[in-house]
């Protein structure tokens, strides 16, 4: 009978953390949607220390929300997103830049395949050359993106990742500060990415993407490559390399400012 009963209070358990754990789509469910994700996160493996240190003090940030739900820039047409993103102005920048960090974008291309006119264009078009990369602590966009029903399944996956990458020693909490929908550093990787893809390339002990230009040409490219970039190949609309960038970011106008930005590096 006793063990019956214990067994009853286990199910019971199991059957609240679940309902505490559902999706929301306001701030009043959030406490209690927090509280259940924390365990879940400590019973994964990742410390109840690290666990606290980012989300003890959470609160549901609402102004992350509003800015997924209003994505306008990829609603407008490829002229309209190239000259917002990409002008002349730009591309003139990318070339000072791609000649400023020669040496290091050959040698990255010389070992992934990856042309440096690509690189430099995803870095351009991400945070202006590593210029603007958000200050919106990661923790703090994630755990909102992760509880709203409409992209949970998602962003939890990446809020985990975030939590792991804290827990290793890779980054410090107070420096993984980013884009409101928790990309890190001057290409803007999400944290799965950064675990899967991110290379110490300067050799320091650990891939930095926020500070080591370095590290953030190798971990694009290695994306890239990663995901099938074909060396030599070109990357024009109906390529197979254009097929890559698909992985890069889905929006159609987003990836044909890439391959134009490249091309135009290239002359």
């Amino acid at each position: 009978m006793r063990k019956a009963l214990l067994i009853a209070g286990m199910l019971l358990l199991a059957t609240g953390t679940a309902e505490a754990a559902k999706c929301g789509n306001n701030a009043k469910g959030f406490p209690t949607w927090l509280a259940a994700f924390k365990r879940e996160a400590v019973a994964s493996g990742i410390s109840s220390r690290t666990v606290e240190a980012a989300l003890g003090n959470m609160s549901y940030n609402s102004k992350v929300i509003r800015l997924d739900r209003n994505q306008k820039s990829f609603k407008l047409s490829f002229e309209q997103f190239l000259a917002r993103r990409a002008p002349p102005s730009t591309i003139a920048m990318g070339k000072r830049r791609m000649q400023q960090h020669a040496r290091v974008l050959d040698r990255v291309e010389r070992k992934y395949g990856v042309p440096k006119e690509v690189i430099v264009s995803i870095w351009g078009l991400e945070s202006g050359f590593g210029s603007f990369m958000g200050n919106i602590p990661i923790f703090s966009s994630l755990s909102a993106l992760a509880y709203d029903c409409r992209r949970s399944a998602f962003f939890t996956k990446e809020l985990m990742s975030a939590l792991r990458i804290a827990d290793r020693g890779q980054m410090r909490i107070s420096d993984m500060k980013g884009a409101w929908a928790g990309e890190i550093g001057q290409t803007q990787f999400l944290a799965s990415s950064y675990e899967r893809f991110a290379v110490d390339l300067d050799g320091d002990g650990r891939p930095n993407l926020i500070r080591s230009t370095p590290d953030v040409f190798a971990s694009t490219a290695n994306f890239l490559r990663q995901h099938g970039w074909s060396k030599g190949g070109d990357w024009s609309p109906g390529s197979r390399n254009y097929g890559v960038l698909k992985d890069w970011n889905r929006a159609e106008v987003y990836r044909k400012t890439i391959a134009h930005f490249a091309t135009q590096l290239r002359r």
